[in-house]
C-alpha cells in the first residue's frame, strides 16, 4: 500500500505533465497562451483532487494484488 505522501508525490508529478500538455493543447485551440494556461490550470487542480481520491480508493481494494510471502523463493 502506498503512503499518503507517495500518493501526493505521484499525483503532483502526473499533474505537472498534464499541465504542460493541456497548456499546449489550450494554446493550439485558443491562440492565447494565457487562456490555454488558465484552462490547463483549472483542469490540473480538478484532476489532482480526483486522482488523489481515485488512488486512495484503489488502495482499499485488494482485488488483483499479488501478496508476496516473507519466505524465500521455493
Amino acid at each position: 500500500m502506498d503512503s499518503r505522501k507517495r500518493t501526493w508525490i505521484k499525483a503532483i508529478g502526473w499533474q505537472l505533465m498534464g499541465l504542460f500538455s493541456m497548456t499546449v493543447v489550450g494554446f493550439l485551440f485558443t491562440g492565447s497562451l494565457w487562456d490555454g494556461g488558465t484552462m490547463a490550470g483549472v483542469n490540473a487542480l480538478v484532476g489532482l483532487m480526483f486522482y488523489f481520491l481515485y488512488e486512495r480508493v484503489w488502495t482499499r481494494i485488494s482485488w488483483g494484488r499479488i501478496h508476496h510471502s516473507s519466505r524465500p523463493f521455493k
